[in-house]
């Protein structure tokens, strides 16, 4: 994945690396902010875990149904798994080849059981039902699930998994759905003759499926392909250290509007140098240049950033780096920072992505990530996009109806202590 020139040149000319402002005396830090977003199996995979109409994840029992948007292109396919509930590892699903979406292209059974993962292993291999020698009558696929597929713009789909049970001879629920939408990529990652997630005449792979099928639990799945991972670049981050600020952050303060000091050009076009001026006063940087480049750049997935600076105990700090694949979303700590120093004025060598969110600038109107027209990498120029007039906040709690993925699986943020 690449960038359009234009935007790389225009971050090009407003940033440089390694701008430090300040100096104090104090504890040497490094800090390194590591891209790993997209080093996922499947990147364009997720679940349907929440019935239409629904509060929370279920089933969805005769006359629901579950309901999801897709992204793909020409040549992609749909798979998709549902567990038959009234079962003990029957599942629904099309064959290995997928849903072709571009034309031209018992007392062990879940509801019964007494536990997960109940029952005699079967030993067997993964086949249509229609293959089974077990004298048991089985309904037909269409007469418990349709399937209905529904297009949009920009290569999206919406997709309704319906459970039309209610009539048939055996009225069941449908557990929640794991989908995946494969492209010839997908198909080199996992091998061209064998499915994402079976393939027809062979043992389980051991990837999950076995928890879907018995359980109606797909969360092996998602933790076996790693599917929260979403390939961004990230933009150069601008850093301050600074006292505890006790809910009145050095950047933003959640809740309120964008105070005009340059968080939108660096949230929505990767410039922090307006941001850098309004900081002229404190201990802060800007980087740049990713770890072993020549040149200012963005960070793509595999790439770094770091920076050094000397904190004193009772120091934070505070950073700010883009999203690139938005509208205006930039990753950051809240507004206390990140503590640089524990109890007897230790200082802390950690993992500190946890403390790290994704957050909405509320400056620009969001749209999908890794589409919309308006956002870095496809923008005719900066600042283009229609004005949010929103106030700074976590995008989890935007309700711009987008699926994110986790921070912890896009960056990673260590810092370290340099040696004395």
């Amino acid at each position: 994945m690449r960038l359009k020139a234009s935007f790389v040149l225009a971050l090009l000319l407003v940033i440089s690396g390694g701008v430090l402002a300040d100096h104090h005396e104090g504890v040497s830090f490094t800090v390194t902010i590591e891209n790993i977003s997209g080093t996922g199996l499947l990147e364009n995979a997720g679940v349907a875990a929440v019935p239409v109409g629904g509060d929370s994840a279920g089933p969805a029992l005769p006359g629901g149904a579950y309901e999801f948007v897709i992204r793909a292109q020409a040549g992609d396919r749909l798979t998709c798994a549902t567990m038959l509930a009234q079962s003990n590892d029957l599942f629904f699903a099309p064959d290995e080849a997928g849903i072709a979406l571009f034309d031209a292209e018992g007392d062990q059974q879940a509801p019964r059981q007494s536990e997960p993962n109940t029952g005699d292993d079967e030993m067997g291999a993964v086949q249509p039902v229609s293959a089974l020698d077990d004298g048991l009558a089985y309904p037909a696929a269409n007469d418990i699930v349709a399937v209905h597929l529904t297009p949009g713009e920009m290569g999206q789909f919406t997709v309704r998994i319906e459970n039309v049970s209610g009539d048939s001879t055996v009225p069941t629920p449908i557990t929640p759905v794991f989908w995946v939408v494969e492209s010839q990529d997908t198909d080199m990652e996992m091998g061209m003759k064998y499915g994402v997630l079976f393939t027809s005449g062979y043992e389980i792979y051991g990837n999950g499926l076995e928890h879907l099928a018995e359980d109606g639990d797909p969360s092996a799945l998602v933790a076996f392909y790693g599917i929260d991972g979403f390939a961004t670049p990230i933009a150069p981050v601008i850093w301050v250290v600074h006292g505890d600020s006790m809910g009145a952050g050095v950047f933003f303060t959640s809740g309120e509007p964008d105070r005009g000091q340059g968080l939108e050009s660096l949230a929505e076009d990767g410039s922090p140098a307006a941001l850098a001026e309004s900081l002229m006063d404190m201990n802060h940087g800007v980087q740049a240049v990713p770890d072993g480049a020549d040149v200012p750049g963005p960070a793509f997935p595999g790439d770094s950033y770091s920076f050094r600076f000397t904190a004193a105990p009772g120091d934070h700090l505070s950073f700010a780096a883009m999203f690139v694949q938005s509208n205006d979303l930039f990753f950051a700590p809240d507004e206390n920072g990140i503590p640089l120093f524990g109890g007897m004025g230790a200082p802390i060598a950690l993992d500190r992505t946890g403390l790290v969110d994704l957050w909405d600038a509320g400056t620009e109107v969001n749209q999908e990530p890794g589409l919309g027209g308006d956002q870095a990498p496809r923008q005719s120029g900066p600042n283009t996009g229609a004005d949010e007039m929103g106030v700074v906040q976590r995008v989890a709690d935007s309700g711009d109806g987008f699926r994110y993925s986790r921070v912890a699986t896009l960056i990673r943020v260590t810092v370290s202590v340099d040696d004395m």
